[in-house]
């Protein structure tokens, strides 16, 4: 018997020792600290690695929740990223396949690396695709009809309605005072609005031939090499880089418009001073080498060509196949540079590259003499001597709109006469053109 109790009192003791044990490491594990990895965490090591390929940024702190501990929060010391138009392709409520293009200024953001999303989205091609070519046809009208078009014209818009301002509606104006049997149909996506007519209402009073239109991609470059190009953009896989997209989408956008209709393609900073008429397949260069007198660089700002014309599918195809979103101008002017020194000479490709003069009689650089008014009379000689030189050998004005838009034109300039004599709706616009 006293066996048997001692037994129990044994098996008591030992219930009560592993219960003491289990409340002990109860407690052990509840309240030990885990301390924090010294290395970064995810989101930090991809933000890093990321930035190396990147140009030179300088400060940008994490963004965490502001209910992490202590002990969780992280900041890094990193380049700062340039705050940059960040461009979004959109789809037109009208036609899925009509894309356009809008603008928000976003800081870069530090965030885990994901599977690449596309752009857009861009629905199977259908019958609503000719929504486009049918309203471009309906526009230009039959080559049969009395409202056809004597000239094409097109121009690019990438910016809000609210941007298109006095200078855009005073090129658009010189156009029809040198081309009124023209018709100019203005690509994009912020015009094809009812605001958007309600700007250009003053030309289709007066009966002059102008619409807005959002541009087709996936029209426009059908079985062309830019097909697959854009095709990768819309899937995010390519790198739209530094430059804005839109700029460079209204690059490739000009090419497409003159390869499929034919005609001419105007930046809407170019003011026209006389007729095109005797002008086919024509791009202008924009500077010529001293010595040699031959031209070093070409610009697309004004081109006049034949629908289809060779030169203009080498462009596309440069376009697609050299882009790079992070050189301003690689995909414009040194493109048709570059595409235009390989192919001279070659046969099938019948073009005129026009001097300087006629589209471009001042590089960016001086374009401010062009607003300036006389202050003496070396001035006043220089001046009238310029603009003698312009209206006898010059067919348009290239503005360079980067570095004239806030120039006021002042009393006497050689732009004042421009306006002059380009007018259609003559005093409607102030002296900030």
């Amino acid at each position: 018997m006293d066996g048997v109790i001692k037994r129990r009192s044994l098996c008591a003791i030992g219930s009560c020792f592993l219960l003491f044990l289990l409340a002990y490491n109860s407690s052990t594990v509840f309240y030990v600290q885990v301390p924090v990895p010294g290395n970064s965490s995810p989101e930090i090591s991809s933000f890093l690695t990321e930035n190396v390929a990147r140009k030179s940024r300088k400060l940008v702190s994490l963004s965490t929740s502001a209910k992490r501990s202590s002990s969780m929060i992280y900041a890094v010391k990193e380049e700062t990223p340039l705050v940059k138009p960040n461009t979004h392709l959109i789809i037109s409520r009208k036609n899925p396949n009509l894309v356009g293009f809008t603008y928000n200024s976003v800081a870069y953001q530090p965030r885990r690396r994901r599977k690449k999303k596309p752009l857009v989205k861009v629905l199977p091609s259908g019958d609503r695709i000719n929504v486009f070519s049918m309203r471009m046809k309906e526009f230009f009208g039959s080559k049969s009809s009395n409202s056809s078009c004597k000239f094409r014209f097109f121009m690019t818009w990438i910016s809000p309605i609210e941007s298109f301002g006095g200078r855009e509606l005073f090129a658009v104006e010189s156009l029809f005072k040198a081309h009124p049997n023209g018709c100019l149909v203005i690509m994009s996506t912020s015009m094809d609005s009812p605001r958007g007519m309600q700007v250009l209402n003053h030309f289709l009073e007066k009966g002059l031939r102008v619409t807005a239109i959002s541009p087709d991609f996936m029209y426009l470059f059908k079985n062309t090499i830019a097909q697959a190009w854009i095709d990768n953009l819309m899937k995010g896989n390519i790198d739209p880089g530094e430059v804005s997209l839109g700029q460079n989408l209204s690059n490739l956008l000009r090419l497409g418009l003159l390869y499929k209709f034919g005609g001419i393609y105007l930046d809407t900073d170019v003011i026209v001073l006389k007729s095109f008429g005797k002008l086919r397949n024509v791009i202008g260069a924009q500077t010529i080498d001293v010595e040699t007198r031959n031209w070093s660089r070409l610009n697309n700002a004004v081109m006049i060509f034949d629908k289809r014309h060779p030169l203009l599918y080498k462009f596309i195809e440069e376009f697609a196949l050299t882009f790079d979103g992070n050189k301003w101008g690689h995909n414009g002017p040194y493109l048709v540079s570059r595409v235009v020194s390989r192919v001279s000479g070659r046969d099938g490709y019948n073009f005129t590259v026009l001097p300087p003069m006629a589209f471009y009689p001042v590089d960016w650089n001086r374009i401010g003499s062009l607003f300036l008014g006389p202050r003496n009379e070396t001035q006043l000689k220089w001046l009238l001597l310029k603009l003698q030189q312009i209206q006898s050998g010059s067919l348009a004005v290239h503005l360079w709109n980067k570095q004239s838009r806030e120039l006021e034109v002042e009393e006497g300039s050689i732009i004042q006469h421009i306006m002059s004599d380009c007018c259609v709706f003559c005093n409607s616009y102030s002296s900030k053109l």
